[in-house]
């Protein structure tokens, strides 16, 4: 096929090194380093079986499938990598390529954990194509199977070079941490080719995808997936869920981002002051846009925490002003116009829509069902309550002589002249510098 391949360094025998770990992944090509190392088994998608030629290539190497609709195929597999890598030379060598997906070589991307979790010493392995013209990398955005064999066929040599790094022995520390055994090997590789290292991942591939079927431009959806959903405890489903809400927003504007009217427009309410100050505790870089990443974590740090049944319960009891266990679009307004600092708010939209059986009035459930579907509106509630309990608070320790007319006064007072929000200090549990980390873009 017109390859040229170069190798440098010595393949580890199977008692050495167990496990082979290959980056950065390219392209279907990288089955080349298959035959240099002398025919490991090897670690693949359930579907690359089907593939003309390769399939039965792979299938004659007892490979190690991965299934990435089975919800238990990622245990099983690293059950089968650990019973391989530790039977004592009874199977051949196992080779993965850690970064779980083909990326253009830019950079090495986050390591899966399946190579390190047994704990035993691994072999870096590092791929190169010295070529001028790339025809062999096949990325998300790249080219098709047929096209990248067209135009590699119709090249008279590729070079590749294959390059076998000394073994990486774990210590008890890395045995113990299979995330820091991972980050370590990603960290030795790319030093040696000269690359940095990013923790994008393959989730953050699928979220680009998606982000794309929503018209989104696809870099909308790389959120860094693995790092937040660590640090913010997010699993896959409730994260592309809220990618689809984002959606819904930021379709009506450009480049995929919300804007300050964009904002306001969702929430049903107009741009004021106290939305403003919401929004930039969204914009975490202050560049007036609030992008995927910045919503993801606005909602888990400062609206999830907020919206609890108890924050809902005051909420309704807030708006309740009769306390006959409803809420009508006059009380509804009342409050709004109060906490906005908006005394001409026109909420019958947004009234409408929480208001589900059209019968003129928000019952509790009606109240509750809308508030955890949009988080959003939690923090406009538990600051207005705060701002209610600090009056209180004031009132007490004001003069005796204060008349009900002078609390009621203040009640009315703009929530913006009242409680500045200190900007980006938005987690209730005080652990800021828990989710602090560094981006491309902005600190987290």
């Amino acid at each position: 096929m017109g390859f040229q391949v170069e190798v440098k360094g010595k393949v580890a025998g199977p008692l050495e090194a167990p496990i082979l770990v290959v980056a950065p992944h390219s392209s279907f090509f990288d089955g080349i380093v298959c035959i240099i190392a002398g025919l490991p088994s090897i670690v693949s998608r359930l579907e690359n079986l089907s593939a003309p030629v390769f399939g039965t290539i792979l299938r004659s190497l007892q490979p190690v499938l991965v299934s990435r609709l089975d919800p238990d195929s990622r245990r099983n597999t690293v059950n089968e990598i650990t019973k391989r890598a530790t039977s004592g030379g009874q199977w051949p060598q196992v080779l993965i390529f850690p970064e779980g997906t083909c990326t253009n070589r830019s950079c090495l991307i986050t390591f899966k954990q399946g190579a390190f979790i047994p704990g035993v010493p691994v072999q870096p392995v590092l791929l190169r194509y010295p070529n001028k013209l790339d025809t062999v990398t096949w990325t998300w955005q790249g080219y098709s199977f047929k096209e990248l064999c067209v135009m590699t066929f119709c090249q008279l040599l590729t070079r590749v070079e294959v390059e076998f790094l000394p073994v990486h022995v774990p210590t008890e520390e890395e045995k113990k941490d299979p995330t820091l055994f991972a980050n370590r090997v990603r960290n030795t590789m790319a030093t040696a080719l000269n690359v940095p290292v990013t923790d994008h991942t393959f989730e953050d591939c699928r979220l680009m995808i998606s982000a794309g079927q929503l018209t989104l431009p696809m870099e909308a959806g790389l959120v860094e997936f693995t790092k937040i959903s660590k640090k913010l405890n997010l699993k896959w489903n409730p994260i592309r869920d809220q990618l689809d809400t984002f959606a819904a927003i930021a379709n009506a504007s450009k480049g995929g981002r919300i804007g300050m009217e964009e904002f306001a427009e969702h929430l049903k309410l107009p741009v004021s002051d106290v939305l403003k100050e919401l929004f930039l505790l969204f914009d975490r870089n202050g560049d007036g846009t609030i992008d995927f990443r910045e919503y993801v974590i606005g909602l888990s740090v400062l609206c999830n925490p907020a919206n609890t049944e108890e924050t809902i319960q005051m909420a309704f009891k807030l708006f309740d002003v009769d306390d006959d266990g409803s809420i009508t679009e006059e009380e509804f307004a009342c409050i709004l116009r109060s906490s906005l600092g908006v005394p001409d708010l026109d909420v019958s939209q947004l009234f409408k829509e929480i208001d589900t059986d059209n019968s003129g009035k928000i019952a509790y459930n009606e109240f509750k069902d809308f508030a955890f579907k949009h988080p959003e509106y939690a923090k406009l509630f538990t600051t207005y309550l705060e701002l209610q309990r600090c009056q209180l608070q004031t009132s007490d320790e004001e003069d005796d002589y204060q008349t009900p007319e002078d609390t009621y006064s203040q009640s009315k007072t703009s929530l913006s002249e009242k409680t500045p929000i200190a900007r980006n200090k938005v987690d209730p549990e005080g652990n800021e510098e828990d989710i602090s980390s560094t981006s491309d873009k902005k600190d987290d």
